[in-house]
């Protein structure tokens, strides 16, 4: 049996935890290691597999993380190396290594030893635990508690409570949209400059009341609307962190740039910089700098002198985990072209328009989602990440899949919401009318899962019940609420 082919990470932490090893374990350099306390196991996705253990190396006691790998290259490859979440780090573990390499570095420059666990475990033993959690139902599958028993309702009751929960999850959508327009009204009477200024709004802002009168202010929809999209652009790991940045960079600063010619390469120096992903640049960098690079630094010398918000880390923002298509970077670069079209191409107008004369839905939905998709065009369209060329050329920074998820998730509750403010019925009951009848072209898994545990066929793409399935599982299912739930109150009730 090849070790590299057959061993897990899992399988390697559960052998971290037992400490089940047949000798006094060594750092490959020689030097003895005692386990005080193997640590705390991260279950998140970002960050050293054990936080806060506890390790002597020879007579020194360390206090830190431990990261595992398959193999040695691991540390690099999962660019642990210029990751400062892994700057705790105190023992680097490993299956294999292959060159008996000593030590690894983190992002500081601290040599950190690596230990090689093949060197002290049996074989069989490795194979025996692989071959028990081989055996073991997948630990990504979602399990619903009341799918054995979910045939005993009938299939369309179980249709209306998860068309039900659509309805609920498209509500909440508007409610926060509302929540967030009354909030910037209320900081623009207060002439507050937000997010600089903290300010308190709990007290006089929940006794406040709004009138549709104070929202005429169109200035209030388009910062409302930009913020909302880059937080979809986000994904699931970056979202809060995208909106906050379209917080900082608010569409008042942004109107102090020049429109012209260079306006997007200007914002995206402004994205790029305040975000903390814009590379450091000095004299010794600058030559070795791409064209691109230098001209978002030259821009920034001159945008920076009226930017006085917060700026962000780059720890800050997450990469691991993420399909090269939804990284940060390239979700900016989208949010980029959104933000111009927000500002200077009549987004907004053009939504309200088009759901105001376009009568036939299919042809509706399409013409709303090509103002979505963006076509990628130079530097992203070869590159990832900054300074490190893509292997194929990249076509899109928001496809079609993505572009369904920014329409059901922000463009209709907003249209919504703007619609109920002015007192549109007609026009109201056409973007629920757009909601019941759209089918996005992709699903995800949690969707699959939910599907199949309430036995629920064919619905997967259908975007109402897509929608039901992720409001009953995130706040039912993943929350072991069942007794809460319509459908686990009638099996388990």
């Amino acid at each position: 049996m090849k070790a590299s082919q057959k061993i897990v990470e899992e399988t390697l932490q559960k052998i971290w935890q037992n400490q089940n090893f047949n000798q006094p374990l060594q750092t490959n350099s020689g030097s003895k290691i005692t386990v005080l306390n193997v640590g705390t196991h991260n279950t998140n996705n970002a960050g050293p597999d054990f936080k806060n253990a506890r390790i002597q190396i020879d007579n020194l006691t360390f206090v830190g993380d431990v990261e595992i790998d398959n193999n040695y290259s691991g540390w690099k490859q999962h660019a642990h190396n210029i990751n400062r979440r892994y700057n705790k780090v105190i023992l680097h573990v490993t299956f294999e290594n292959k060159q008996n390499q000593y030590y690894i570095y983190t992002s500081e420059g601290r040599k950190v030893p690596t230990l090689t666990l093949s060197n002290f475990i049996d074989k069989e033993d490795v194979k025996g635990l692989y071959l028990q959690e081989k055996a073991l139902p997948k630990k990504n599958r979602l399990s619903l508690k009341c799918s054995s028993e979910v045939d005993s309702i009938d299939v369309e009751v179980r249709k209306q409570i998860i068309l039900g929960y659509g309805i609920k999850r498209f509500e909440k959508k508007c409610i926060r949209i509302h929540k967030r327009l009354k909030e910037l009204k209320f900081i623009s009477e207060l002439k507050l400059s937000e997010p600089v200024v903290k300010y308190e709004l709990t007290k006089e802002f929940n006794e406040k009341e709004f009138s549709h009168e104070d929202f005429r202010d169109k200035n209030i929809w388009k910062q409302v609307l930009y913020e909302f999209l880059f937080e979809a652009l986000g994904y699931s790991q970056n979202k809060t962190l995208m909106m906050k940045l379209a917080q900082n960079v608010n569409l008042e600063f942004i109107k102090k740039i020049k429109y012209d010619l260079k306006f997007n390469k200007k914002l995206e120096s402004a994205f790029f910089n305040v975000s903390g992903l814009m590379p450091e640049l000095d004299n010794e960098t600058l030559d070795n700098s791409s064209e691109y690079l230098v001209e978002l630094k030259k821009e920034w010398d001159e945008i920076s002198k009226t930017y006085d918000n917060k700026k962000f880390d780059e720890t800050q923002w997450h990469f691991l985990g993420q399909r090269p298509q939804n990284f940060p970077t390239i979700r900016i670069a989208a949010g980029v072209k959104l933000t111009e079209s927000i500002l200077h191409k009549n987004f907004a107008g053009k939504l309200i328009q088009k759901i105001s004369e376009i009568n036939n839905i299919k042809t509706l939905i399409s013409s709303i989602r090509n103002l979505l998709i963006i076509k990628s065009s130079g530097y992203w369209k070869t590159h990832f990440v900054f300074e490190k060329t893509a292997k194929n050329k990249i076509n899109y920074l928001l496809g079609l899949s993505r572009a369904d998820e920014v329409f059901i998730n922000v463009l209709l509750p907003y249209l919504s919401v703007y619609f109920d403010m002015f007192g549109n019925e007609n026009l109201s009951k056409k973007v629920l009318r757009i909601y019941h009848d759209y089918e996005q072209k992709l699903d995800n898994k949690i969707v699959r899962d939910v599907a199949s545990g309430l036995n629920l066929k064919g619905l997967n793409h259908k975007t109402i019940y897509m929608q039901g399935m992720l409001e009953v599982y995130r706040t039912y299912c993943s929350k072991n609420k069942c007794l809460e739930c319509k459908i686990g109150k009638q099996i388990f009730i």
